[in-house]
């Protein structure tokens, strides 16, 4: 029985050496990658018992997959695909400083998760969990998953799980109105939303002071808490009548890819540890900060690394 279970995609991450380009490398380094479990990573180094649900081509990429999540503590709820089409998507990281950039090249069409439903995965997962957890990515990869994305978070609640939804917008999946009738539908099955601001206001039209924001989403779709991450601005949160305000922790960044997600693995980790909402800010900023000190997407930390850099620089305020 998992305290915190994910839905979501997980793709090879492949990245020539840094200072390289991919047009010209001869060797590429191959990690792994994916908002929900990187959640569950994240919440499962940190001491909570975690669960990934996903399908997956049945094949030695796939095996990477499970064995590299299932290395890190988290259990897994893979429906294996055994088709002759069945593939792993892919994703192509070059780093680069400015002015060049960071670039992203996804090959992830057709991805055997796109086809996923209900009734293929784990029937027991949501079974006693204490929340559930998947991303705007997800919906938006395919018809499908965007009925089956519905179809988790609906029998989460049923089942008297705490569901969270991460807006996770990605331009290069759809458009902001594309993923603001996608986001919309399934609100109405979301106790905790967490948006980048950034996201909010491009998606969902909503700018302007980040405490209004934050108020206004949480009265107009009736979420329990609204978590609103603001880049280098720190985080907010509105739950039960009162806001909670966090700073970043300082980082010297070397990989900031799954940031976010480390974010939100440690607010649930604090969460389902009993945490408040101020101690799971403060929890997920942490988290998010070491993250960034290591290569990959995922926060490969302690819980007295994140105890430690939290004790170092209390930064919440609660009001």
């Amino acid at each position: 029985m998992a305290d915190i279970v994910t839905f979501g995609e997980t793709m090879l991450r492949l990245s020539p050496p840094r200072g390289e380009r991919l047009e010209r490398t001869r060797e590429l380094d191959a990690q792994i990658g994916g908002a929900e479990s990187n959640v569950a990573v994240a919440a499962a180094r940190l001491g909570c018992d975690a669960a990934w649900l996903s399908k997956l081509p049945d094949s030695a990429l796939g095996r990477r997959i499970v064995s590299e999540l299932r290395s890190h503590g988290v259990r897994t709820g893979v429906a294996w695909d055994d088709s002759a089409d069945a593939r792993l998507g892919t994703y192509y990281l070059e780093h680069g400083g400015e002015p060049r950039g960071t670039d992203v090249i996804y090959d992830r069409a057709d991805a055997s998760v796109t086809t996923a439903t209900p009734d293929e995965l784990p029937a027991a997962a949501l079974d006693g969990a204490s929340y559930f957890y998947t991303s705007g990515i997800t919906p938006a990869l395919s018809p499908t998953l965007a009925e089956t994305t519905d179809a988790l978070l609906r029998a989460a609640g049923e089942a008297g799980v705490t569901t969270a939804f991460d807006l996770n917008y990605r331009s290069k999946l759809w458009t902001p109105a594309e993923a603001n009738a996608g986001y919309e539908s399934l609100f109405p099955h979301v106790d905790v939303l967490v948006a980048a601001e950034r996201d909010a206001a491009t998606c969902l039209d909503r700018d302007g002071d980040p405490v209004e924001v934050a108020n206004g989403l949480l009265h107009d779709f009736d979420f329990e808490t609204v978590v609103l991450t603001r880049g280098d601005n720190g985080s907010i949160a509105v739950h039960d009548g009162e806001v909670f305000e966090q700073t970043v922790y300082d980082a010297e960044t070397f990989d900031a890819i799954g940031t976010g997600d480390a974010f939100v693995g440690g607010y649930l980790a604090a969460r389902t540890d009993g945490g408040d909402v101020s101690d799971a800010l403060a929890y997920g900023a942490a988290t998010a900060s070491l993250k960034r000190t290591l290569d990959g997407d995922l926060a490969v930390v302690t819980p007295a690394e994140v105890e430690r850099v939290v004790a170092d620089d209390a930064g919440g305020i609660s009001r």
